[in-house]
């Protein structure tokens, strides 16, 4: 069996198996990958491969991997994960938090449950058994919504459930929200999409969810703005009687208003997030009108 390098030899010798506040220490930050400081490195079940974490591999196997048969592409689970290689001293072991060789701690964050290791122990990382998966932030400022099936910060206990809300891809890049890394948003409609992809959408002039079309954000000053444009844009006397019918994407109301060729308002709560369904054509495209008014 091939092993690794050995590293700090003789720091292992000077402090000695019985010194654990030392061995802690012994080489941390020193190692790991992109994702996470850890003094070892994983076998993958799946291809018997070794990779610094999870995501080493799966950046390998699926993200990076184009040139390969789709057939060998795959994910490992973290769960499966059996074998762990010491950073240190090269010994191949099975998952536990001290090397069974060099006495060396292999991540001062420990899960057995999760086989993960984690040197930076800033992240506040805590194992919800509820999720099945480890997650940053302290368990004490999180609570596990039990239709939404997934731990949410306790400044939106009173979010809108949808039922296993974050057990999906992310509405823009298609990422799987449930164990992804990046920061999540949950909307106002209790959809949840990457932070980072609601801000793209927002240079786009696009304020509503990609799932169910609500309004993302508070809309009203908005609304007021496109009130201004509707009344300073009349339209040719032959489409003042036109009526069209309407459903609000914001309140679900259905109706019937006055045609105009910049946006329809619904009667029940204001807004301009409506869809023509009867009467013809529709209004311009409302996102390059809300464009115009942001610009």
């Amino acid at each position: 069996m091939e092993t690794m390098p050995c590293f700090y030899r003789s720091e292992r010798k000077e402090f000695g198996h019985e010194d654990h506040s030392s061995l802690a220490e012994l080489g941390a930050g020193n190692f790991g990958c992109s994702h996470y400081k850890r003094r070892c490195k994983i076998r993958a079940p799946c291809c018997n491969e070794v990779y610094d974490c999870r995501h080493c591999h799966d950046e390998a196997k699926v993200q990076d991997s184009l040139d390969t048969d789709p057939l060998d592409r795959h994910v490992i689970s973290r769960h499966e994960v059996k074998k762990v290689i010491c950073c240190l001293c090269g010994i191949e072991q099975d998952v536990q938090q001290h090397c069974v060789s060099c006495g060396v701690c292999m991540g001062k964050y420990f899960c057995a449950i999760c086989n993960f290791y984690d040197d930076d122990v800033s992240k506040d990382i805590y194992h919800c058994d509820k999720c099945g998966i480890c997650r940053i932030g302290g368990g004490e400022n999180f609570f596990h919504c039990e239709k939404c099936g997934c731990c949410y910060p306790k400044s939106v206990k009173d979010h809108r459930c949808i039922e296993r809300a974050m057990h999906h891809n992310c509405p823009v890049c298609f990422e799987f929200l449930f164990d992804s890394r990046r920061d999540i948003s949950i909307l106002r409609c209790g959809h949840t999409i990457h932070c980072e992809c609601l801000k793209e959408m927002r240079l786009h002039a696009q304020y509503s969810c990609p799932i169910c079309s609500k309004s993302v954000y508070d809309m009203s000053n908005l609304w007021k703005k496109l009130d201004e444009l509707v009344a300073s844009t009349p339209m040719p006397h032959a489409y003042r009687t036109k009526m069209v019918g309407i459903l609000c994407n914001d309140c679900g109301a259905k109706g019937e208003v006055s045609f105009h060729i910049v946006a329809h308002k619904c009667l029940s709560c204001n807004s301009y997030n409506t869809k023509q369904t009867q009467g013809g054509h529709g209004a311009s495209c409302l996102s390059d009108h809300v464009a115009e008014i942001v610009r």
